[in-house]
C-alpha cells in the first residue's frame, strides 16, 4: 500500500465523522475551538482505535462484524438524530456542553465502519500503526473543520439547522444500513 492509498483510506473513513461533526456544530449555540478539538479527539480517536481492533481480531470475527456493523451504526445514528429533531422543537436555550455519553455514542456510530476496514487491513501487507495514525489525524482535522462549518450554518438558521442535522444523521444511518443490505 502506498501513501496515496493510505490517504484515500484515511479520508474515506473520515467522511462519516466529518458529516456528524457538521451536525454537532449545528446543535451548539456558540462554538469555540475547544468544541472542534473535542470532536476531533473523540472521532479521531475512535476512527484510529476501531481499525486497530478490527486488524487484530479480523480473521476470527470478520463474518460477525460484517453482519452487524450496519445495524449498530443505524441504531446509534437514528437515536442521536431523533434527539436532535426533538431538541429542535424545544424552545429552551441550548448550552454548548458536549457531554460524554453523546460524544461517545457519536464516536462509536461513526467508527463502526472503520472496524470493518480494520478487518480488511488484517489481510493486507501494511504497517497498521502508520495506517491508524493517518486515519486518526485525518479524522481529527475533518472533525474539527466540520464542527466549525456547522457552527456557521447553525448560528444563521437556529432550530431549523438542528432539525436538518437530525434528519442528516438519520439519513446517514439509513444509507449505511441500505448499502450493507445491498438495496442501494
Amino acid at each position: 500500500m502506498d501513501i496515496v492509498d493510505l490517504l484515500l483510506i484515511a479520508v474515506g473513513v473520515s467522511m462519516d465523522a466529518f458529516a456528524v461533526s457538521i451536525c454537532k456544530g449545528l446543535s451548539l449555540n456558540e462554538v469555540k475551538p475547544e468544541h472542534g478539538f473535542k470532536c476531533g479527539i473523540y472521532f479521531g480517536g475512535f476512527q484510529a482505535l476501531m481499525p486497530l481492533i478490527g486488524y487484530f481480531l479480523g480473521r476470527m470475527f470478520s463474518g460477525f462484524i460484517t453482519a452487524i456493523d450496519h445495524w449498530v451504526a443505524f441504531a446509534l445514528l437514528l437515536y442521536i438524530g431523533g434527539q436532535l429533531i426533538r431538541e429542535s422543537r424545544e424552545t429552551e436555550v441550548l448550552d454548548d456542553k458536549m457531554d460524554f455519553k453523546t460524544m461517545l455514542m457519536l464516536a462509536i456510530a461513526t467508527s463502526i465502519d472503520a472496524l470493518t476496514v480494520g478487518v480488511t487491513l488484517a489481510f493486507l501487507n501494511i504497517n497498521i500503526w502508520i495506517t491508524v495514525t493517518a486515519i486518526g489525524i485525518t479524522t481529527f482535522i475533518f472533525s474539527y473543520v466540520g464542527t466549525m462549518i456547522g457552527s456557521k450554518v447553525g448560528s444563521i438558521y437556529g432550530s431549523k439547522a438542528k432539525l436538518a442535522g437530525g434528519i442528516i444523521l438519520i439519513v446517514l444511518g439509513a444509507k449505511i444500513l441500505l448499502e450493507h443490505l445491498g438495496i442501494i
